[in-house]
């Protein structure tokens, strides 16, 4: 079944009809297996803020600014969201823009745009699997979806879609690489040079990659590894090895690690060397982008549900994120100033 989104462009014409015409001041571009940020090599550093669409405007504002004087340059939002017990998405289970928080994600984005931020905007297939809010239920109102954000985001050109968070997981969430590639069409039905991933779980195969390159033909990936103690002295071998593969597939491209471990998950607490060992790996091994991942605590852990609910009434992430957390942030931009080779 292929993906019609001519009648999604019309309806969010309707809706974008008072927004501006205004250039975008940061412009994201892939050069090999770089990122580059209007027209340099640049690596993305950034930080998981994936209810963003339902935090107040002057939250998103302090927080980027926060963010950009500690040389974070990369955020993650979810369309598809639940904020604790609220449904907070941007977009309805058949595509449709949903708001207050479309709005409200087209300003986080022209914030970010002000501070120089690159946006990752993330869909997932399912409903209540993984904190989604709305779930697209099927290809068509995963392609609706897509095609709705596309247009909203031309004026944009600091932002790329995750077009399937972790697709691979066999339940709601699984996205094949056909689909993919029909959720691909239908953005660049509507703009052509929108950058596209899918996420997926583990250390990706050589099948898997070629899946990625050959069928859904993402312009980076974005492997999610393990949250084991062992992971961070694993991610340089890891990194290596994605890219002797993809140069073997014939076909290099940007790893982009956009959501490792994180704190008060499972049986391993996260110390900062943990954190800095897993992005020194990254930057030794020759990935292009790095997350400091944050969220609700779970497994008997206790704690602010960190980027998980930004809500009005709740603190910005910069008040609820733990003191491992800070120390890793003010420490990252360091480490990509000594083991980055651009």
């Amino acid at each position: 079944m292929k993906c019609s989104v001519a009648a999604a462009v019309i309806g969010v014409g309707i809706v974008l009809s008072g927004s501006s015409a205004q250039g975008s001041q940061t412009v994201l571009g892939v050069d090999g297996t770089r990122f580059t940020v209007n027209g340099e090599p640049a690596f993305l550093l950034g930080i998981s803020y994936y209810g963003g669409a339902a935090a107040p405007s002057e939250t998103v504002r302090e927080d980027f600014r926060d963010l950009a004087d500690l040389g974070v340059n990369w955020v993650r939002v979810w369309a598809n969201w639940a904020s604790g017990d609220e449904n907070t998405s941007a977009v309805t289970s058949e595509g449709e823009p949903r708001e207050p928080y479309f709005s409200q994600l087209m300003e986080l984005v022209r914030v970010a745009d002000e501070r120089g931020i690159v946006v990752d905007v993330t869909l997932a297939r399912g409903a209540d699997v993984g904190g989604e809010g709305e779930g697209l239920g099927d290809v068509a109102a995963h392609c609706r979806a897509a095609a709705v954000l596309a247009e909203a985001l031309r004026e944009f050109d600091n932002v790329y879609i995750d077009m399937g968070n972790e697709r691979d997981i066999g339940d709601a969430r699984f996205v094949s690489y056909e689909e993919l590639a029909q959720i691909r069409a239908a953005i660049r039905e509507v703009d052509p040079h929108r950058l596209i991933t899918a996420s997926s779980v583990g250390d990706c195969s050589e099948g898997e990659l070629r899946g990625h390159l050959e069928v859904a033909e993402a312009d980076f990936i974005c492997p999610h590894r393990q949250r084991g103690a062992d992971s961070p002295a694993q991610t340089e071998a890891a990194t290596r090895e994605y890219l002797r593969t993809m140069a073997e597939i014939g076909r290099l491209v940007p790893v982009h690690y956009q959501e490792p471990f994180r704190r008060d998950y499972g049986s391993w607490q996260p110390d900062v060397e943990g954190f800095l060992t897993d992005l020194r790996g990254a930057l030794r091994g020759g990935a292009a982008g790095w997350c400091l991942h944050n969220g609700s605590p779970r497994d008997g852990y206790n704690g602010p549900a960190r980027s998980f609910d930004l809500r009005p009434g709740q603190p910005r992430l910069m008040e609820q994120l733990d003191e491992v957390e800070l120390e890793v942030l003010k420490r990252m931009r360091e480490q990509v100033e000594e083991y980055w080779q651009p």
